[in-house]
């Protein structure tokens, strides 16, 4: 009976250790099936009728009419502020945090360190000794005037002197990097700390550094924007820079808030072109809003006139996942989905460009979102 047992349990083992290498390539099949056929979706005639969709070819046309174009809101480097501290220090205090408004000549952080005290000894000392050695050098003028001192001793006399001087100046312009006044500087006012000041009216974007954290010269401590040279970039394909030109206006929206306009002016059209073919073309807000973020997607509508291109229904482009598409026909009631590059918008018209799309190419013209739905819900049922 024991013999019997372990046999048993050995065909299972092996049976189920053994699968089927056939299955396996059926499944991986059908798994590429349903991928390649997220792209494709099939109707019957009754379907096609009952939805409402037709099939026609696109026109090559003129059209007047808005360029919709994508960007986001960028910032130049000349308004953006990277702050450290030539000096190492130990951070005593600071309340910033990104987001925050601040004003130039505004507190932004203060550091403690011995080193500081010693900046201020020093240059305290050889303010002291510059006085004295430029009474002494007063002193041998005089007395080498009356040839009571010989020209030597007044040569060296006056050397001393600015060499006090040139130590007094340096230090002094070392006290002054760090935001010290040396005028001011007395002996019964030396201070551990120094403060931080915002060199900009602005807001700052980046904190890097948090309180008894010690910083080094190298460290970048805040980053502040200066929003007063905010401006959009936006992406344009090449096929539609000519339409555009510096000094045209341009108005902005966002996706959260497609009511409220922001109008803005082309100030630069770049001459490169990235992988996409695509470049960027830059403008400026005609007036700056605390709601535009760096970083921030948004859209832009240029006005063009009189430009030949290849034009279908508005409603015969989709878009899906912030890409556009359009349906092409393969027969026997099945479409491809196939993406293109939209351009401007005319009169219920909408430019396209794609590889393989011209006048004589059969696609969906009216209800091609049908389509995209059917294909959405193929993929959650799957």
């Amino acid at each position: 009976m024991k013999r019997y047992t372990i046999i048993c349990l050995s065909l299972l083992v092996l049976a189920s250790c053994g699968t089927d290498p056939k299955s396996e390539v059926a499944e991986t099949k059908n798994k590429a099936d349903s991928t390649n056929s997220e792209q494709t979706v099939s109707f019957s005639a009754e379907q096609l009728k009952s939805v409402g969709i037709e099939v026609g070819t696109p026109q090559l046309e003129k059209i007047s009419g808005v360029l919709n174009l994508q960007g986001t809101i960028d910032v130049p480097p000349q308004s953006t502020v990277s702050l450290s501290f030539p000096l190492g220090g130990y951070l005593k205090f600071t309340k910033m945090l990104p987001g925050m408004h601040v004003r130039k000549g505004q507190v932004l952080a203060v550091l403690e360190d011995m080193q500081f005290i010693q900046l201020q000894q020093d240059y305290l000392t050889a303010k002291e000794k510059f006085t004295l050695s430029e009474t002494e050098f007063s002193r041998q003028r005089d007395l080498n005037t009356s040839k009571a001192s010989s020209d030597k001793v007044y040569q060296q006399s006056r050397a001393e002197m600015e060499t006090q001087r040139i130590l007094m100046n340096a230090l002094g312009q070392k006290l002054e990097v760090i935001g010290i006044n040396p005028v001011q500087l007395k002996a019964d006012n030396i201070s551990k700390s120094v403060s931080i000041l915002s060199p900009i009216n602005g807001y700052v974007s980046k904190v890097n550094v948090n309180v008894g954290k010690y910083t080094s010269p190298t460290d970048m401590l805040f980053e502040l924007v200066d929003p007063r040279d905010i401006h959009l970039a936006l992406n344009v394909f090449e096929k539609d820079l000519g339409t555009l030109a510096i000094g045209q206006h341009v108005t902005a929206y966002t996706n959260s808030e497609p009511g409220k306009k922001f109008q803005a002016e082309i100030i630069l059209i770049s001459k490169n072109l990235d992988q996409d073919r695509m470049a960027e073309v830059h403008c400026h807000f005609e007036q700056y809003s605390p709601s535009l973020v760096p970083g921030m997607f948004i859209n832009g509508e240029v006005s063009v006139d009189n430009k030949e291109a290849l034009t279908v229904p508005e409603e015969a482009v989709v878009r899906w996942e912030n890409r556009f598409f359009v349906f092409t026909d393969s027969g026997n009631g099945k479409f491809e989905m196939t993406e293109v590059k939209p351009g401007v918008i005319s009169k219920g018209k909408q430019q396209i460009e794609a590889a393989g799309i011209d006048e004589s190419t059969r696609l969906v013209v009216k209800n091609a979102y049908a389509l995209l739905m059917k294909i959405k819900n193929t993929e959650e049922e799957g």
